[in-house]
This record gives structure tokens, sequence and C-alpha cells, in this order.
């Protein structure tokens, strides 16, 4: 018999085993678990007896919805490879799934918990407590809008409901939940509702991805999260700012009921017009007792005796000064009756005297000398104080009463006024 090289030995081996082992299904325990920067997970599986070196490559690993951990018991399906250099054989691992648990499940307890960690379950936003604007963010052809909408004009029609229409299961659900909910946050609602029937925990698995759960987290608007009927729970409901039920539930506890309001007016009113009974009543009672202390305080008939009394004085001392001016004005217009003569001849003289100097006053105003034939004489605008300074050729003005000429020197003879 021929020897074998080794590497012909593991080549034979590798093409045995793969063609032997092309589809095989294991389980066992995860240990020594690696997730490389390249996307492939290294880890092995192991039971009491044994262990098996596993691989999944970055392609089968992102289908996975759930996160492989260490310690997990996994149901692995794939194909045994050799790695002929080094003789080693392992599982080319294409798909997983938990060991007594759903793959979903899995998943979802995962994600709770990671979001747990991070705070997203924690600061809920305030709802509104009177709602005028809200947005439904569900299909437009399920029965669940025309069911919050019947509820929601039962309790309270003063608000305004806008339907984004939205897909809440399938392929490309997760983006229109996460789309609509940014664009509803930034058209200035009081409440964003997301909602819609109750299925399988696959059929709300929208509503449990990251990119939706991310998107509500974000939101500066209240979210109520209506998804399901009361069983079902998504981890929407645990990041919203309120969980409802079901989607008829969240009309109830969003919108106040009119009906009930209508009867706390009611009551209100009611209340306040005995309280402002009591307090009227109360306050007439009060004054009525004051009004008798006053009727009955000595102290109040005193102060009306001593106001009479300064009346009384008051008229009395009027009498007094009015009696004592009519007194001293007889005695003064008496001994004082030369003087106030003497003071009227004075003053009449003085007049004569004052007439006598307006007359002379006017005998000197310049205005008279112009009406009996005077006129003035003027240079440049200015009066003329001696003819001597008067050269010929000069330009001069002759004003009088009734006109102002112009007139040209042509002779100057010197007089006494000169020599003066």
């Amino acid at each position: 018999m021929r020897a074998l090289s080794v590497s012909e030995l593991n080549a034979q081996i590798k093409s045995l085993l793969e063609a032997t082992f092309l589809q095989v299904s294991v389980s066992g325990e995860v240990s020594n678990f690696t997730h490389h920067s390249s996307g492939h997970l290294y880890f092995t599986l192991k039971d009491k007896d044994s262990s098996l070196r596993c691989v999944m490559f970055r392609g089968n690993a992102t289908r996975l919805r759930f996160q492989i951990q260490e310690g997990m018991n996994l149901v692995l399906q794939g194909a045994i490879s050799v790695y002929p250099p080094r003789g080693d054989y392992q599982l080319n691992c294409i798909s997983a799934l938990p060991s007594g648990i759903g793959e979903l499940t899995l998943a979802f307890e995962q994600l709770k918990e990671s979001y747990k960690s991070k705070g997203y379950f924690e600061n809920k936003k305030p709802l509104p407590k009177f709602p005028k604007k809200v947005a439904l963010l569900t299909s437009n052809t399920g029965a669940v809008l025309h069911d919050m909408l019947r509820v929601a004009q039962k309790r309270w029609n003063l608000v305004e409901f806008i339907v984004l229409n939205t897909l809440v299961q399938g392929e490309g659900a997760k983006e229109s939940i996460a789309r609509n909910i940014a664009v509803a946050d930034t058209l200035g609602f009081d409440c964003i509702v997301l909602a819609r029937g109750g299925g399988s925990l696959e059929d709300l698995w929208a509503f449990n991805e990251p990119l939706v759960v991310e998107s509500i987290f974000s939101a500066k608007t209240p979210i109520v999260s209506a998804i399901g009927h009361e069983p079902d729970i998504t981890l929407s409901d645990f990041v919203a700012d309120l969980r409802a039920p079901t989607p008829s539930a969240a009309m109830e506890i969003l919108l106040p009921d009119k009906n009930e309001w209508l009867m706390n007016l009611d009551t209100i009113e009611n209340t306040l017009n005995e309280r402002f009974s009591r307090v009227i009543q109360m306050k007439f009672h009060r004054l009525q007792k004051q009004a008798f202390l006053l009727d009955k305080n000595p102290f109040f008939n005193e102060l009306d005796r001593v106001r009479q009394n300064l009346e009384n004085y008051y008229l009395f001392l009027e009498q007094k000064i009015q009696h004592k001016i009519s007194l001293d004005s007889l005695r003064l217009q008496s001994p004082n009756l030369q003087i106030h003569l003497a003071m009227q001849r004075l003053l009449a003289r003085k007049s004569m005297q004052l007439e006598s100097s307006k007359m002379q006053l006017e005998s000197k105003n310049p205005k008279n000398y112009q009406k009996n034939g005077y006129a003035c004489v003027l240079r440049n605008g200015k009066k003329i104080q001696c003819l001597a300074e008067i050269t010929p050729h000069t330009i001069l003005e002759l004003q009088d009463n009734s006109a102002t000429i112009q007139a040209e020197v042509k002779k100057v003879s010197l007089n006494e006024c000169k020599e003066r």
C-alpha cells in the first residue's frame, strides 16, 4: 500500500466529511464566543463530553434576529468543512435557533434588556389633558382606524385627527413607521398614536425593530403605543410615553369624557353658587353686627356732640369777626378823612404835571416836525447828526410821513453848525 502524504490524507478526509455531512443539525452550549470586526462569528458548541468548532459568516449572521451569547443553548443548521493545512474541521453554520425558546422571543428579551439598560423606558413625557390635534399612525384601510374614530367621537369631539397612512406589518413596515413618526413630530401635534390590530409576535415584530424604538425615543411629541390586544407586548409599549391595551382603549385614555366633564361643570357651578351664597350671608351678618355695635357705642355719640359744638363755635367766631371788621371800618373812616382829601389833591396835581410833560414831549416828536414841512435826512439808512459831515456827490434820503426820496448833494456851504 502506498503511503499518503498528510496533504493527501487531509484532502480525502475533507472530501469524505463534506460530502457526508453536507447538511447537519446539532445542539449544544455556546462557549468561547467571538464577534469578529469582519462580522463573522466564531465559537465552540459543546456538551458534557465533547466540543465542536463553529463559524457563522457575516452573510448568515446578519439574518439572525437575536444575538448569540456565551452559555446559550442553540440548535445549529449547517455543514461540516475541513481546513486542510491544519487538518481541523468545523461546522459552517447557516442558521441558529435558541434551544427551548423561540427565536423571536429570545430576540425580544435581548432587545428589551438592552434598551432598558440604556434608559429608554424612563423619563416619560406627560400627555396633554385636553388634546386639540392628534396624529394617528395606522393603516387607513383597517378596522382599527374606524374603531378609534368611533370611540373618539363619543368621548370628545373637540379634537382634530390627522391620519398618516402607515404600513404596520411585513416588508418595509419598520421604515414606514419610523418615517411617519419623524414627519408627525415636526407638524405640531399634541400627541401621536401608534395603532394596529392584534397578531402573532412575528406580525407585530415591526414595533420591536431598533429603527422604530429609536424613532419613538427621539420624538419630542408624546407618543401612545396601542399595538394589538391587551396580552400583546412590544418594545414600542415600553419606550412610548403611554401604553394602551388596545387602540380603542387609547382613545379612552387620551381623550377626556365630555359627559363626565359636563357633569363636573354642573357640580362646580353648584359648588360655586353655594360657597358664594355662604360668603355673602356671612358678610351680611358681620355688617349687621358692626352696625349694631356702632349704634350702641357712646364714643360716637360723644363725637356727634363735639362736632355740633364746633359748628356753634364756628358760627359765633364768624359773627364776632364780622362785628370787629365793621367797627374798625367806621373808626378808620372818621379821623382819616383829611388825609384822604389831601391824597386826592396831591394825585390831581401830579396828574396835571404829567399831562404837561406829555405835551412837551409830544412837541419834540420828529413826526410832528414832518407834518409841518420838515423832512428827516438819512444816509445809508442812518440819521445825519450834522450836515457839515456831508460831502458833494453824497446820496442822501429825505423822508417824511408821505414818502422817501433820494437826492445827490451838489454843493456844501459851511455855517455856524460847522464851527460849533
